[in-house]
C-alpha cells in the first residue's frame, strides 16, 4: 500500500477549506484517510497553515509521498527541512541537537518574514482606508458647497423673478384687447352673409 501526503477538500462553494491527511493513493480525494496531519486555509492572507511537524515527518520517514501541493505547504512549514536534517543525522553528519538548532533559526527566520508581510499588509490596508476617508471628506465638503450655491441661488433668482411676474400684467391687458378686436371681424363675415340675402 502506497501512502500519499495530500489535500482533502472540504469547505463551501468558492470557500475551500482543505485538511492534510495521509491516506492510501488509492482512495478517494475526499474519501477515508490514515490520520489528518493538520489543516489548510487559503482563503485569508497570508494562508492559514496549521501541520503536526513530528508526525508528518514520521509519515515521511515511513516511505510516504507528498503530491506537489502538500509539499510546498509541507516546505513552507519547515517539515521538508526537518525531513532532511533528520535523514543527516541518520548518516552521522551532525547530532540532532545540531538538527534543532538549524531548525529553530529557521524557523525563527521564516516567522519574521511571516509577521513583516502580515505588518505590511495591515499598513497596506491602513494607507487605503486613509485615503477612501479623505476621498470621501473631499467628496462630502463638495456636496455642501453645492448644496450651498444651490440654496443660494433661488435666493438671488426670487427677487429677478418677482419683477417680471409685475410686467406680466401689462402685457396681458394688450392680449385681452385682441380678442376684442377679433369680435368685430367674426361680425363683419355675419354682415356679408345678410347683405347677400
Amino acid at each position: 500500500m502506497s501512502v500519499k501526503i495530500r489535500l482533502q477538500r472540504h469547505g463551501k462553494k468558492g470557500k475551500p477549506y482543505y485538511w492534510i491527511v495521509a491516506a492510501d493513493s488509492r482512495s478517494k480525494r475526499d474519501g477515508k484517510y490514515l490520520e489528518k496531519l493538520g489543516i489548510y486555509n487559503p482563503n485569508t492572507n497570508p494562508a492559514t497553515i496549521e501541520v503536526d511537524v513530528d508526525s508528518s515527518v514520521k509519515w515521511l520517514q515511513n516511505g510516504a509521498q507528498p503530491t506537489k501541493t502538500a509539499r510546498n505547504i509541507l516546505s513552507y512549514k519547515g517539515i521538508m527541512l526537518k525531513y532532511h536534517l533528520m535523514g543527516g543525522v541518520a548518516k552521522g553528519a551532525f547530532d540532532e541537537e545540531e538538527a534543532e538548532k538549524r531548525f529553530n533559526d529557521w524557523m525563527d527566520e521564516k516567522s519574521k518574514s511571516i509577521d513583516k508581510k502580515k505588518s505590511d499588509l495591515q499598513k497596506l490596508e491602513d494607507n487605503q482606508k486613509a485615503k477612501a476617508l479623505e476621498n470621501e471628506k473631499i467628496a462630502n465638503e463638495a456636496r455642501i458647497k453645492a448644496q450651498e450655491e444651490a440654496l443660494a441661488a433661488p435666493a438671488e433668482e426670487a427677487p429677478a423673478e418677482e419683477a417680471p411676474a409685475e410686467e406680466a400684467p401689462a402685457e396681458e391687458a394688450p392680449a385681452e384687447e385682441a380678442p376684442a378686436e377679433e369680435a368685430p371681424a367674426e361680425e363683419a363675415p355675419a354682415e356679408e352673409d345678410s347683405k347677400d340675402q
